[in-house]
């Protein structure tokens, strides 16, 4: 049974988020993984700090420890609009930067963290991830996200819709 808890981030926690994107990012790129190479160079910091001033980001805590991180936007960032098009949806949100650190992997905390959005956040989710990457693009599947289609530069863009539209006959 994890321990955690989750909550909206603190401006204070910034540089502990970022180090904790950046230490993912630096063992994903150890494993040969291409993905958030960007991140090391300090390419969203400021995106980053951003997205925590908005409330858009989201801290898993164990005893006062942040070992998990995601963001929610509600409105489509660049990113997104290359991904799904541009597009006003207020029923949707963004899945960006979801993360946990390394030492705390495989224990479950990503699954938790997806089901936690499933029960507290009443919007269909849509993500994207890198279409090499079938461990993750399995991950999401294997979490309740259905593959949408796959970008022309390679990204695999999935949504979960929410829980009420799941269940409608």
């Amino acid at each position: 049974m994890n321990t955690y808890e989750i909550r909206k981030a603190t401006e204070q926690e910034a540089p502990i988020i970022i180090a904790l994107l950046k230490e993912v990012a630096a063992c994903l790129k150890k494993n040969g993984i291409n993905q958030w190479g960007y991140l090391l160079e300090g390419g969203e910091d400021e995106e980053i700090r951003q997205a925590i001033k908005d409330s858009a980001t989201y801290v898993a805590c164990q005893d006062d420890e942040v070992v998990g991180t995601f963001t929610l936007y509600s409105k489509q960032s660049e990113w997104d609009q290359h991904v799904w098009g541009q597009e006003e949806n207020s029923e949707v949100l963004y899945l960006h930067r979801l993360a946990v650190r390394p030492e705390y992997m495989k224990k479950g905390i990503g699954r938790d963290i997806l089901s936690w959005i499933d029960e507290n956040i009443y919007k269909t989710i849509r993500l994207d991830c890198v279409a090499h990457n079938l461990k993750l693009c399995t991950y999401y599947e294997e979490n309740g996200f259905s593959l949408f289609g796959t970008t022309a530069d390679g990204h695999c863009k999935f949504r979960r819709l929410e829980k009420k539209q799941r269940n409608q006959p």
